[in-house]
């Protein structure tokens, strides 16, 4: 569905008529400041057919909305950029990290925000700008801007969260205590979806403000795309270590599971062999043979457990001495 149009001018907004009377009217002006801008959130076929219709975007990134799944990229055409991001959403109860969609149409007097998933919320964004006269007058691409900032502003929290857990999870395996290999592994997938979200956008956003090819033209809003992609970058390094650690920690958690299994291996085999003593004596005294010696021994009975007393005594010692017990 539309979310939101507006027409802004000199920074100001201005209620929204017909999309293509409207671009028709700021085209006529002239001034780069003022812009149409639509946001969409999970639109059907028709309704983004509407909006390609007034608009006019280019048919291969119009592909690429409607069927999204798409990597964080920037893509360049004659007459508009094209912009795909993924916004992640950090779940407190379960750590779990939820990955959304986010694409952009950024034109001549225009600009489209097309939204899939609930981690990519912009109404706030959109409530900051208003409130920013100044920043609007620079354009669409000051826009844009702003929400690639926002969503690299939400990587960097998720990237603190992370840090956290895995900080617990190093804490917790090498205490000693026992702790289910999934937790590990469920982290170190939470990393891998935010490294996929990351990574890819690094080197597009370098474009944007290095590139001699780049669309943007402000070189307040270049120093601010840089500024944006350092963040990013920051972010990129710690995911990377966060996976590189994870690894070693699951290795270190199995290699301790394996040492433990030993040692428990150790205890049941001494106390085996402690229980195979008297079951031995026993064995060879519940034989009934007549012919045996002490059968009719008055003391024999107590003579037998004291014996088998004594060697498990003994057999417990030296178990305890070589550290199997």
């Amino acid at each position: 569905m539309i979310v939101d149009r507006a027409v802004y001018m000199d920074g100001e907004r201005h209620d929204c008529g017909d999309l293509s009377d409207e671009l028709a009217a700021l085209r006529a002006l002239g001034a780069s400041g003022n812009f149409l801008w639509i946001g969409l959130k999970d639109p059907t076929q028709a309704e983004f057919d509407d909006v390609n219709d007034e608009l006019q975007l280019h048919a291969l990134a119009v592909e690429d909305a409607v069927q999204g799944r798409e990597r964080a990229k920037v893509e360049l055409y004659d007459t508009s950029v094209f912009v795909v991001l993924k916004p992640l959403r950090y779940i407190e109860s379960t750590s779990d990290i939820e990955t959304g969609e986010l694409m952009i149409f950024v034109g001549d007097h225009f600009i489209v925000t097309v939204r899939r998933g609930d981690a990519s919320p912009l109404a706030g964004l959109r409530q900051q700008l208003e409130a920013d006269p100044d920043r609007l007058r620079l354009g669409p691409m000051a826009v844009l801007h702003s929400i690639v900032d926002n969503v690299v502003d939400t990587y960097t929290v998720i990237d603190e969260e992370i840090a956290s857990d895995l900080e617990a999870i190093e804490t917790e395996v090498f205490s000693g205590s026992r702790m289910d290999t999934a937790t590990i592994y469920r982290l170190k997938r939470e990393v891998l979806e935010f490294r996929r979200a990351a990574v890819p956008l690094s080197a597009p956003l370098q474009m944007l403000h290095h590139s001699t090819h780049s669309p943007v033209d402000e070189a307040e809003l270049r120093l601010l795309l840089r500024d944006v992609s350092d963040h990013l970058q920051a972010v990129i390094d710690h995911v990377e270590s966060y996976d590189r650690l994870l690894t070693d920690i699951l290795g270190a958690h199995l290699a301790q599971i394996s040492v433990q299994q030993n040692s428990d291996m150790r205890r049941i085999s001494a106390w085996v062999a402690i229980a195979a003593v008297p079951t031995m004596i026993a064995g060879i005294y519940g034989m009934n043979f007549d012919d045996m010696p002490e059968l009719r021994w008055r003391y024999g009975y107590f003579a037998v457990l004291g014996l088998m007393a004594v060697l498990c005594l003994g057999i417990y010692r030296a178990f305890k001495r070589s550290g199997w017990l």
